[in-house]
């Protein structure tokens, strides 16, 4: 990626950032929301990195913590919007996806049977333990991405997901 001094300066390496990571951080919003706002936070997570992308620093990490990052903030504004989701996939299960029709049915059979539990142990995660959990399981960024991503030390994550998995093996048996 070209960069200036560590700084994402031109357009077309932002375009090429966008074309890299833009299918990532929407399928991430709409796990973490759902498909209906999945594509306008997305869009809207890139115009904020495109606003501010001589903000970047390269020195300091990478694009994709860096778009995380902004995605989960964006996510922090309809926190209220993702806790009564979680409430109701608890009640009702999950939602259709995107895979194909015969894997759906296999992985509805067996997902169903724990999702409404997970659901509803998501919901009653703190903001800062459902954040690092979802950046690592739907994300799959690493701790060090995570810090990065939410600008917290990486104890603090790992501290995070402790209390996290605990409060879920409580909640999952």
């Amino acid at each position: 990626m070209r960069a200036i001094k560590g700084v994402i300066t031109a357009p077309d390496v932002f375009e090429a950032v966008f074309e890299a990571h833009y299918e990532e951080i929407r399928r991430y919003i709409a796990r973490r929301l759902d498909l209906g706002v999945a594509e306008d936070l997305a869009a809207e997570t890139f115009l904020i990195a495109f606003r501010q992308r001589d903000r970047f620093d390269a020195v300091v990490g990478g694009v994709r913590p860096w778009l995380y990052g902004i995605a989960t903030n964006l996510i922090g504004r309809h926190r209220r919007t993702e806790v009564r989701r979680y409430r109701a996939l608890a009640r009702t299960g999950p939602p259709p996806d995107e895979e194909a029709p015969d894997q759906r049915v296999v992985d509805r059979l067996s997902a169903d049977v724990t999702v409404d539990r997970l659901a509803g142990a998501l919901a009653r995660l703190s903001q800062g333990e459902r954040d690092v959990v979802l950046l690592v399981a739907y994300g799959g960024l690493g701790y060090d991405e995570v810090a990065e991503a939410l600008g917290i030390a990486m104890g603090t994550v790992a501290s995070r997901l402790s209390r996290a998995r605990t409060k879920l093996r409580e909640v999952l048996g």
